[in-house]
């Protein structure tokens, strides 16, 4: 069966993507992005965990190893540890930035809209949020969420499971064995759910594209009117090459009859040339034309009896190298005043400009 006008079948256009980007309507996955956050986090917490663990131990023997308490010592110890944390954090925090700024640009790129933020009554229709309600993106969502508690509960069992005799055990552990004990599940667990999470978030970004991409397809008649806005109507630019046709021909009827000779090649160029010796240093071109242009200029030439000759290559050199008003160069004088003789001694006339009439029919 056909489809109907309406039904959206085509592909986007260029066009409608850039508008769609520019109201920030683009394929991102939000899981993506807290997944890549939570993995770079527990990444440079391996890196950079040793150094912050180091650091907490000195502060805190250093604030038990007070004899008194003095309100300057305090602060003077508060400070120190503050700049402490902060150095020691600075990287991690740099660590986590730059992975959640990566997620994002390569999802979407860099894009800068307010759009996303204008208020749209649509979105409180409640017939439309009935229907997203029980849309295919909807139960896609479910779907997605459900599976990440899965994972999550799976994965959970597995690391607890995978250390459960050392957590009967772990009461014959001091401090310092226990907390390392308890800091590994937890890091375990974390790195297993932030790779699971992961893996299912690049599966949710490939749904949101083709998701996107379905939401932007158009009918062919979207696609026509779009083309069509682009490249200009039709009837539009058929009537602009009328009235530029009709303006070249009356300027040609002007120009062409004050030309002395005319040069073809011997179709597709023709190129007219005027000379008056006594008030030109050199012929010069007055009209020139190819092709439709070309026809008109032979067809004045012939209504004012101007003599028509055969030059293919002298034509496509003049045409290709002069505009009209401009003198021809001096590499072609000896060949245009060859053909200037020649016309000049089969109509009888000399060097000098005469005025033109229409031959009589």
């Amino acid at each position: 069966m056909p489809p109907s006008r309406d039904e959206k079948t085509e592909a986007p256009t260029p066009r409608r993507r850039e508008e769609a980007r520019k109201q920030g309507q683009v394929a991102r996955s939000q899981d993506l992005t807290a997944a890549a956050m939570l993995l770079s986090a527990f990444l440079a917490l391996w890196l950079l965990g040793p150094g912050i663990w180091q650091s907490v131990l000195a502060m805190t023997r250093a604030s038990l190893q007070l004899e008194s308490i003095h309100i300057d010592e305090t602060l003077v110890l508060a400070g120190a540890m503050a700049v402490e944390v902060v150095e020691r954090l600075a990287w991690f925090l740099i660590i986590v930035f730059i992975a959640t700024l990566v997620a994002l640009i390569v999802q979407v790129g860099l894009i800068f809209t307010l759009q996303p933020l204008m208020p749209n009554l649509g979105k409180i229709n409640p017939i439309a949020g009935f229907r997203r309600l029980f849309s295919l993106k909807s139960v896609m969502l479910a779907t997605t969420n459900f599976g990440k508690l899965l994972v999550v509960g799976a994965l959970g069992y597995v690391t607890l499971v995978g250390g459960a005799a050392a957590v009967v055990f772990a009461f014959n552990l001091g401090h310092y064995d226990l907390f390392r004990l308890g800091s590994s599940l937890v890091f375990d667990l974390g790195i297993r759910l932030s790779v699971a999470l992961l893996l299912l978030a690049l599966l949710d970004f490939a749904w949101q594209k083709y998701q996107r991409e379905r939401d932007l397809r158009m009918t062919k008649e979207e696609v026509k009117d779009e083309y069509r806005s682009m490249e200009g109507d039709p009837q539009i630019k058929r009537r602009r090459r009328d009235v530029q046709l009709r303006l070249a021909t009356q300027r040609l009827r002007q120009d062409v009859p004050q030309a002395d000779v005319i040069l073809t090649n011997p179709t597709h160029v023709a190129v007219a040339l005027q000379y008056d010796a006594e008030t030109m240093a050199a012929p010069k071109v007055v009209a020139k034309g190819a092709d439709l242009m070309a026809q008109r200029i032979r067809q004045i030439a012939a209504e004012f009896r101007i003599p028509i000759v055969q030059r293919p290559p002298l034509a496509r050199a003049l045409y290709e190298s002069v505009e009209p008003g401009d003198y021809v160069p001096e590499r072609l004088y000896k060949a245009i005043a060859e053909i200037l003789a020649y016309v000049y001694e089969l109509t009888g006339k000399t060097p000098r400009k005469e005025a033109r009439q229409p031959a009589l029919v």
